[in-house]
């Protein structure tokens, strides 16, 4: 039973024009550069990953795996003339510093019982100093995209209803490839931009069979983050994205974070009308390992199964990241 309620929910969502099924990441603080290509970069030269198992206990609900590189070339410069990127005195390397460019490459993957996607994006991020503290970032990224329907994994109550006779026991395949633009104004503690998905809404390039035709759009994305430290050991981090597209309208998520000697932190958070988040990590020398634990609410707690979400993060280059003082170094 819990695999015909399923189905149905998602053809019901993604047949009935809505191309997209908006990515949710619970710890989404720690990948900006999927929302933004500006922030390519913005933590340093890393990889990042996550996996994602959404409803479980569902047969066939969402998963996703996602992985990410990231380059930023004042990293390689500073790397070589002084074998470190960051100390624990007042004089230590920031990335606000001068014009430099970033290069990004990430693969999201998701599977939803009949329905797969394939994400690629190539991203390009710069940053102009603008004074002592601030910088102004752009960036832009090549997307692309490939969904893919086995019709016979799809359950129905009724086969000849019409919304469904094409597709039930039948194969399509859709791609297309677009663009994204960021923009965000940052400093050592906060951070707050715009960015514009799918800026040729599919009237670019496509392929594929046309059920999806019609149904791309654009999709525009605000985030912001302050961090600070509150004594010599601890911190308070906080971070938020508003996403908006007209098919799914908007969504609004919120998290707080406590970091204690920048090496432990602990978070909760709350995506609007669907979500609360609960979360815990730890640094590991150049390892971030973090979990979060997700609970439906309102209108998503028809389906009352957990989400539960696993990070990774790793710094392509050693950083000697100060444990006590008042900076704060993670978001």
């Amino acid at each position: 039973m819990k695999k015909i309620v399923l189905s149905i929910a998602f053809v019901l969502s993604v047949l009935g024009l809505q191309a997209q099924n908006r990515k949710h990441v619970a710890n989404f603080s720690l990948f900006q550069q999927y929302f933004n290509p500006s922030l390519t970069g913005y933590e340093g030269s890393m990889l990042k990953t996550y996996y994602r198992n959404q409803w479980t206990g569902y047969e066939d609900a969402p998963k996703t795996i996602f992985a990410s590189a990231e380059l930023d070339l004042a990293d390689i410069r500073e790397w070589k003339s002084s074998n470190r990127l960051k100390t624990a005195d007042q004089e230590a390397y920031s990335r606000q510093a001068g014009g430099a460019h970033a290069f990004g490459l990430a693969v999201l993957r998701d599977e939803f019982g009949p329905f797969s996607e394939t994400q690629v994006q190539l991203s390009y991020g710069a940053r102009v100093r603008l004074s002592e503290k601030l910088a102004l970032r752009w960036g832009a990224a090549a997307t692309y995209s490939a969904n893919r329907l086995n019709g016979n994994q799809l359950t129905v109550d009724q086969e000849t209803d019409p919304m469904y006779q094409d597709h039930v026991g039948s194969r399509a395949k859709a791609s297309k490839a677009d663009v994204n633009l960021g923009l965000t104004l940052t400093s050592d503690n906060f951070y707050v931009g715009y960015a514009m998905q799918d800026v040729l809404a599919g009237k670019g390039i496509t392929g594929g069979d046309d059920y999806l035709d019609g149904t791309y759009t654009r999709q525009h994305v605000a985030q912001a983050g302050y961090r600070t430290a509150l004594t010599e050991q601890f911190g308070l981090v906080t971070n938020a994205v508003y996403r908006y597209d007209k098919y799914l309208d908007e969504t609004v998520e919120a998290q707080l974070k406590g970091v204690f000697a920048n090496t432990f932190w602990a978070s909760a958070g709350y995506r609007k009308d669907l979500a609360y988040t609960f979360g815990a990590g730890a640094r590991l020398g150049q390892l971030k390992v973090g979990y979060v634990y997700e609970m439906q609410v309102q209108d998503a707690k028809s389906i009352s199964q957990s989400a539960n979400e696993v990070t990774l993060t790793y710094n392509l280059l050693p950083v000697k990241y100060p444990k006590y003082g008042k900076k704060v170094t993670m978001w």
